[in-house]
């Protein structure tokens, strides 16, 4: 018997080191990075080992609950793709054709639109033996027509594993300005619920055994989240920390 997944997850509670400083193309807004985890050996491992959030169905990765839409705006993008999808790449083509979205509660938020569940996952997720593929098909549509999945999938989807909240700030001398904070979706992120899936990625060995940097392989992303000139600037203080060793590392990670 195969031991408990869960068992190889670090604690939630370590020490973190973090970087604050100003947007270079926006001297409002300022970027407070967690560079334990942005300098950690996380790599998504779908398909590679992945566990799954729900017990036996680690096929699902983290896809079993469907995504909660952020706004209006990622809905219609999203929309755009689905019509582009086809029976030939995408399992429920015909399901999703009478609907791919219902309305669900989550956390404190009642009435919020998701991606519609069927059987158990998301409705746009294809199961194994499936002849046009298993996974997301939004995610295969992107790559077939030579897009990155961030501009197919809904916004929790390419944001995940990496959590960004803002907030305006009113400093004593009444400037404001507003931080982006970059760090870790760890089970504490899913709420309540995060106490009761079955493994979560962030914090297990498991998935800390990519060969470069968090920050460098989801650079697109972190573009999309805090912009081009302030990414170029977390590379450049990511690197130089890196260097210079690292006081708090990622207690899953390995030396990288």
């Amino acid at each position: 018997m195969s031991p408990d997944p869960r068992s190889r997850e670090i604690g939630l509670d370590f020490a973190r080191e973090w970087i604050e400083f100003v947007d270079p193309a926006d001297s409002e807004h300022v970027v407070r990075a967690d560079l334990t985890w942005l300098n950690s050996s996380w790599t998504c491992i779908y398909g590679r080992g992945c566990h799954g959030i729900i017990q036996d169905r680690p096929n699902d990765g983290c896809c079993s609950h469907g995504a909660f839409f952020t706004d209006d705006d990622d809905v219609k993008r999203v929309k755009k793709f689905v019509k582009q999808l086809t029976p030939e790449h995408w399992q429920y083509f015909q399901k999703g054709q009478k609907s791919w979205t219902e309305r669900d509660n989550v956390g404190d938020e009642e009435n919020r639109l998701r991606t519609r569940t069927v059987d158990g996952a998301c409705i746009f997720h294809n199961r194994p033996g499936f002849a046009g593929g298993d996974g997301c098909a939004l995610h295969a549509l992107a790559l077939r027509v030579g897009k990155h999945p961030l501009e197919t999938k809904p916004d929790v989807c390419w944001q995940l594993p990496i959590r960004r909240e803002q907030e305006w700030v009113d400093r004593p001398d009444h400037t404001r300005v507003l931080v982006s904070t970059i760090t870790e979706f760890d089970r504490r992120g899913w709420g309540d619920g995060g106490h009761d899936l079955h493994w979560w990625c962030t914090g297990s060995t498991d998935a800390h055994v990519g060969r470069e940097p968090l920050y460098e392989g989801y650079g697109p992303e972190l573009i999309a989240l805090i912009g081009e000139a302030a990414y170029a600037e977390l590379v450049r203080l990511a690197r130089a920390r890196l260097a210079a060793g690292m006081v708090a590392p990622h207690p899953a990670s390995p030396t990288i």
